[in-house]
């Protein structure tokens, strides 16, 4: 990655960071894009602790594109969460454009019961 697309991107990330904050009642969906993988973590940032997380290296024997890889990470956070008794959350996209495996797993966190 160029070094003036990763400052594009962490450009956008602070600037989405200073409206988005995470509460116990509803903590702040995180993602990670790298280009293997991705990951989200439920972040309390009142209390600065992660609720609950989940990772493509968590899935068990994948098969499928990354765009399904990463809806498969977001049913797995949902029932994460869900195990974490949290229902409601706001969406941190991390400074990625919404589309892509970014959206795939927000639509799947979605489906698997979580509210944003």
């Amino acid at each position: 990655m160029s070094l003036a697309v990763r400052e594009a991107r962490l450009r956008r990330h602070r600037r989405v960071r200073g409206k988005v904050r995470g509460t116990a009642e509803r903590p702040r969906l995180v993602v990670f894009r790298s280009n293997r993988g991705i990951e989200a973590q439920l972040v309390d940032d009142a209390s600065a602790k992660t609720v609950a997380a989940a990772s493509w290296l968590h899935l068990k024997a994948f098969k499928g594109n990354k765009a399904q890889q990463a809806a498969e990470v977001g049913k797995l956070l949902a029932a994460n969460a869900k195990q974490a008794g949290v229902k409601a959350v706001v969406f941190d996209r991390g400074g990625y454009l919404y589309h892509g495996r970014v959206k795939a797993l927000a639509e799947a966190a979605r489906e698997g019961g979580l509210q944003f």
